[in-house]
């Protein structure tokens, strides 16, 4: 194996209200363009969705989906995922995967 260095910036958010309380504070320091990855049509269906993108068009960011992301995606998804950051000329771009788990 060759060497390495991976850094994996990672912050994850657990509990009631963490979109409306971190999100907005969370695109500070970026660029003005947000790649919202996300899978189905679930994120759309709670009532997620709506809110990440109202937060973030009042944050003045401006937002390119990238949905149908599978569990345990590809390496085409990833390459196509890329592509789209590319073509939105991703500097200092963030990208977010809304998650939401309920108790079945």
């Amino acid at each position: 194996m060759n060497n390495f260095i991976f850094e994996n910036e990672t912050k994850v958010f657990f509990g009631r209200g963490c979109v409306k309380e971190y999100l907005a504070c969370l695109t500070k320091g970026y660029g003005d363009t947000v790649i919202l990855a996300f899978g189905g049509g679930s994120i759309k269906k709670n009532g997620i969705y709506d809110e990440v993108v109202s937060i973030l068009n009042r944050s003045g960011k401006q937002i390119v989906e990238f949905p149908g992301i599978m569990a345990n995606p590809t390496y085409a998804k990833v390459l196509e995922g890329a592509k789209l950051a590319r073509k939105h000329d991703a500097g200092r771009m963030r990208i977010m995967f809304p998650m939401i788990w309920q108790r079945p």
